[in-house]
């Protein structure tokens, strides 16, 4: 009789210890196991964001892109076009972090940025490092006149049919070499130290026209304020080697964050549409000629 009461108690005991085995498996699975891993990590980035109500984004510490102003704010071209959207998106706290600008795929790799921008172009290159959303600017070439002066300057290549045109460029610059492969002869180029010093040397008539990038000529337009200078609106942008030197900026994303992608270009295209990037974009230098147009991720990376 002892034996069989024994026997069943041993029986009892063995399946409470099965049961119990059972549930811990089951509880690490939830836990730490298909549960987790298995999360989707296309929509992880943001719906963490969303959960916290913060995000960290990593910006490259150059204007017109990202700085700080004199009493410590973060603004820029970048960090207004983001903070606007991650807003929408639900995300009210954008934790902006500046850094260098070749520390920012790492950056976002390592898990210490969750999106980055600010002067970062789409290229192939990059495209197979990053998720790049659709780009928010173009950034081109630019060249400024004295008002009226009928020189008939479009492109680098009128620059170089007109022998007696010297155009102000600052040294070290490269446009320099752009305007070199364009065919403009040295002689006609005037290097001076530094943009300032170019539109001075077009306001003192040694030289029939100045160039750099746009925003930078926008802005040294602007500061200057001389009404008799003005920016040649149908400029065509150079090809070197075959190729538009125009670039195309725009925020990254990790490779898996597609969802977080397809959300931001939602937001970006709508802020296209309504005139609101573009508004942005003046606040910083920018015109019309820097808006995207119809460029897209996709195609500059096949490029």
């Amino acid at each position: 009789m002892k034996k069989s009461v024994t026997m069943v108690l041993l029986m009892v005991l063995c399946l409470a210890l099965a049961a119990c085995g059972q549930k811990t498996g089951a509880g690490d699975t939830a836990s730490g196991g298909k549960g987790s891993e298995g999360t989707d990590s296309a929509s992880g980035t943001l719906a963490e964001a969303k959960r916290k109500g913060s995000i960290t984004v990593g910006f490259a510490n150059e204007k017109p892109y990202a700085y700080k102003t004199a009493d410590g704010q973060l603004t820029g071209e970048a960090v207004e076009i983001a903070r606007v959207i991650l807003k929408k998106l639900g995300v009210n706290e954008m934790k902006g972090e500046l850094t260098e600008f070749g520390s920012l795929i790492g950056g976002l790799q390592a898990k210490r940025f969750d999106l980055i921008t600010a002067g970062m172009f789409i290229n192939p290159d990059r495209c197979g490092a990053v998720l790049f959303a659709n780009p928010e600017y173009s950034i081109g070439e630019a060249i400024a006149i004295k008002k009226g002066s009928d020189v008939g300057l479009k492109s680098y290549k009128d620059i170089a049919s007109k022998k007696d045109v010297k155009v102000a460029v600052m040294t070290g610059a490269v446009e320099i070499g752009y305007l070199e492969k364009s065919g403009v002869a040295k002689e006609q180029i005037v290097q001076v130290p530094d943009q300032a010093s170019a539109v001075s040397a077009l306001q003192a008539g040694r030289v029939q026209a100045v160039t750099m990038t746009g925003p930078a000529l926008q802005s040294m337009l602007e500061s200057a304020g001389d009404a008799n200078l003005e920016r040649v609106a149908d400029f065509t942008q150079p090809e070197i080697d075959g190729k538009s030197v125009r670039g195309y900026g725009a925020t990254a994303f990790r490779q898996a964050d597609t969802e977080f992608q397809k959300a931001y270009n939602e937001e970006l295209k709508k802020m296209k549409d309504s005139g609101e990037l573009l508004t942005i974009l003046k606040k910083f230098g920018f015109t019309e000629q820097e808006l995207p147009g119809d460029a897209t991720s996709e195609s500059l990376c096949k490029k």
